[in-house]
């Protein structure tokens, strides 16, 4: 049975602790990248010490907010006693690595995330979107993000190992609630949500988000075809019974399925656009993505800063590659870029 969903402020960004329901408190941490605005982390009372869901960007300024948000609950940072991330974006996971080094907090995240966390260990955090923007007729692009992969901040931490793994059909027992670990791949290949069955609420991290669609497959090893993954997960999750959204960006909303249902929509009218731009002659996901509208203003690709010209380009890769498995396009790779046109 799903607890009623407590009063949440105007502005989902405002900081400090704010009740979702009892027991659970959501805080906001804020990001330095303005079209996320802040990352939601979840406070969950428990008798060992708070379990906090995901963690927030490594930062002073999201270090403080935290502690301040703790405080307000009678806690410290020393006190939590375990994060339960749900996948490896810096967002989400960095601050728990740090505090890790302060306090020696248990860090816990989904296995299918290894890959990615092993991979990360060494320089070009973005070889592999590099290499994929090249196959998808975007070399200048693929220069653009190769100049920008020197991120020496995002490599001043230490281990990025976690401490456990979340495993798919897992139940975190706490001494109050019990969470269930389902792997949603897509996002990344390693995402989990965490689901309390008992008291209708679904820890959705960024795989259903109220606002914006996630993005698909950024990450260090990202997985062959990520968006197969993705819709396979969103129609999991839609054939759980329906529970409170509490995303890791936007507000707590109270309908997973309603947002499933737009989610799988939108995907579903970007296919059929993209097709339609392959028979209108173009060829590569560059082409078609270029030919797009992106964002709810309808922006042209060439508007958007560097970084989500590469999640555009991809995104479109992505769907282009799920058209070839329902065989309404085909594809030729055989000089090194990938083009598609209408299967005969």
């Amino acid at each position: 049975m799903t607890e009623p969903l407590m009063e949440q402020p105007p502005d989902w960004t405002e900081p400090g602790a704010h009740p979702v329901v009892p027991g659970v408190h959501r805080v906001p941490l804020a990001l330095p990248i303005p079209s996320l605005h802040a990352v939601n982390v979840y406070v969950i009372d428990d008798p060992a010490g708070p379990v906090v869901v995901d963690a927030g960007w490594a930062m002073p300024d999201s270090r403080a907010a935290l502690a301040d948000a703790l405080g307000a609950l009678g806690h410290t940072l020393a006190d939590v006693s375990q994060f339960l991330v749900t996948h490896a974006h810096w967002d989400h996971y960095s601050q728990a690595l740090t505090l890790r080094e302060s306090f020696g907090t248990r860090v816990r995240i989904g296995r299918g995330e290894e890959t990615s966390i092993k991979a990360s260990e060494g320089p070009r955090r973005h070889r592999r979107q590099v290499d994929l923007l090249r196959r998808c007729g975007a070399p200048d692009l693929a220069a653009e993000i190769e100049a920008l992969d020197r991120v020496e901040e995002e490599r001043s931490i230490g281990s990025r190992f976690p401490d456990g793994w979340l495993d798919d059909g897992e139940r975190v027992g706490l001494g109050r609630r019990d969470l269930e670990v389902f792997a949603t791949p897509g996002h990344t290949r390693g995402h989990v949500v965490l689901r309390d069955a008992a008291a209708g609420l679904l820890f959705a991290g960024d795989h259903v988000l109220p606002h914006i669609s996630p993005s698909i497959g950024l990450e260090t090893e990202p997985e062959p075809g990520p968006l197969r993954s993705y819709l396979a997960s969103l129609r999991l999750v839609r054939d759980m019974p329906d529970t409170l959204l509490l995303p890791a960006h936007g507000p707590v909303t109270g309908s997973v399925h309603t947002r499933v249902d737009e989610l799988l929509r939108h995907h579903e009218e970007r296919l059929t656009a993209a097709a339609d731009q392959v028979r209108a002659g173009r060829a590569t996901a560059f082409e078609v993505a270029s030919a797009m509208p992106w964002t709810r203003r309808r922006r042209a690709l060439a508007d958007l800063d560097v970084f989500s010209r590469m999640l555009a380009v991809l995104e479109i890769d992505a769907h282009l590659d799920v058209l070839v498995d329902q065989r309404v396009l085909e594809t030729d790779d055989s000089n090194g870029i990938r083009s598609y046109a209408v299967r005969a």
